[in-house]
């Protein structure tokens, strides 16, 4: 199933381009489902279509799903729902150790939703989604863009804690721990940690499967601006330090004139595209913006889709269907003798809008080849390379830590711990830098480790 997580700065339009997207794809004839967390009125507002609260007679992950147009369902994930499960299962399952404590159990009209209870009723919905099977396209809407960082992360890192917290092999002496409980008269609270650290461990295995599988992919939304191209910047990098795929950037709202002028390059004005001069000045913030990224995110095989400002706020089904008919996408390919310039080489090609990346899609975007690579330059420098695509980074966001088989790598405030290939172990750090989009770290070999040829 393909899937497409559409995030992006607070206030660009993500709940728009998301809904625009699943519709474009539903009359296509595909079956789609659109997911939002949000629990304000824009979702409803945008689809022109009310959402059934969660509860009402649909599952416990997201409410019942409305048709918003054939083929098109939206539903609300059921957060407040999930946060009351899971404290009710973990209270259950935690009740001989709350006994042995002396604790009372909290009563269900107790159960208040908790910050941070979002992230993994989203997760959850989408690895349930794709359980089901139903769909041939599922379309999140996601929270703001450094929020989605975070969240996609979330996985692997949880995961991680419980690998260093319970490790593997003290489950071992599981074994003794029913005689233990026989000769106790109560159950063990160690067994159920374990019990529980184990389904904590599939659960999240299922959910990280989802976010790293071919199909899945990051979509971003921005109005081009100052503001919003820094953090596009920030985030892409931190996305591709995930190994999350971009698929696309849809720049949002633009306004008149700046969407061909931004891809064609022409060197106008905002005075050439409005004639009133307080707009005159929007327009030109916003092309010299919009033509900023549209050069950053094409030389890196990522498709940029524009979509126009309609000049009021898009509500219901038709106006997402003259978004959708009126946005415009290019990319960078072999293109055809006479198109932009190009004499049947590399060039910029134009295509057909929000659904050109849901087809055949092959992970090629910004962040496709996120894995780090090991070079091995041992013959002519002495060193092995290893390469981290981070494509937006900037040097003085990253930061890099070695920590005994593993390295920390830092892009602004995002961080993640990854493993060194068995080569790498046995080499001490001797330099590092930012190349070409990718963070190069070289090695080498620690002759006390490293064997020697005889």
């Amino acid at each position: 199933m393909r899937t497409v997580l559409v995030t992006g700065p607070g206030g660009a339009g993500r709940t728009t381009a998301a809904a625009a997207t699943a519709l474009a794809a539903a009359r296509e004839g595909r079956r789609v489902l659109l997911l939002t967390a949000d629990r304000g009125p824009a979702p409803e507002a945008v689809l022109g279509t009310a959402l059934p609260p969660p509860g009402a007679g649909g599952g416990a992950l997201w409410g019942p799903p409305a048709e918003v147009a054939p083929g098109l369902r939206a539903a609300r994930i059921a957060t407040g729902e999930h946060f009351q499960d899971r404290a009710r299962d973990l209270q259950e399952r935690g009740a001989s150790l709350f006994d042995l404590l002396g604790a009372s159990p909290l009563d269900p009209e107790e159960l208040t939703e908790l910050p941070g209870a979002e992230p993994l009723a989203l997760l959850t919905a989408l690895r349930a989604a794709h359980a089901e099977g139903e769909w041939d396209l599922l379309v999140a809407d996601m929270p703001p863009l450094h929020a989605t960082v975070r969240l996609l992360a979330l996985p692997e890192q949880l995961r991680r804690y419980l690998r260093r917290l319970l490790p593997a092999e003290r489950q071992a002496a599981r074994a003794l721990r029913p005689m233990l409980a026989q000769l106790a008269g109560v159950p063990m609270p160690t067994q159920r940690l374990y019990e529980t650290a184990e389904r904590w461990e599939a659960e999240l295995a299922a959910v990280q499967d989802v976010l790293e599988a071919d199909g899945t992919t990051v979509r971003l939304v921005a109005e081009p601006g100052p503001l919003a191209a820094a953090e596009l910047r920030l985030a892409r990098a931190a996305l591709a330090l995930q190994g999350c795929r971009v698929d696309s950037l849809v720049a949002n709202r633009l306004l008149p004139g700046v969407s061909g002028a931004g891809v064609t390059g022409d060197d106008l004005t905002g005075d050439d595209l409005i004639g009133d001069p307080w707009l005159a000045g929007l327009a030109a913030e916003q092309l010299a913006a919009h033509k900023a990224l549209h050069e950053e995110f094409l030389v890196d095989g990522v498709t940029v889709c524009e979509l126009p400002h309609l000049g009021r706020g898009p509500r219901g089904p038709r106006d997402l269907a003259e978004l959708a008919g009126r946005a415009r996408s290019t990319t960078i390919g072999v293109a055809a003798g006479g198109g932009n310039g190009s004499a049947g080489g590399v060039g910029v090609i134009p295509g057909g809008g929000l659904t050109d990346e849901l087809d055949g899609w092959n992970g090629t975007g910004t962040a496709g080849a996120a894995d780090p690579v090991v070079e091995d330059r041992l013959a002519t420098d002495g060193v092995l390379l290893w390469r981290l695509p981070l494509p937006g980074a900037d040097r003085g966001d990253l930061d890099l830590l070695r920590r005994g088989d593993e390295l920390i790598v830092g892009v602004g405030p995002f961080r993640r711990v990854l493993a060194l290939p068995s080569a790498l172990r046995r080499c001490t750090v001797s330099g590092a830098g930012l190349r070409d989009g990718a963070l190069c770290v070289r090695f080498t070999p620690d002759p006390d480790l490293w064997p020697t040829p005889s």
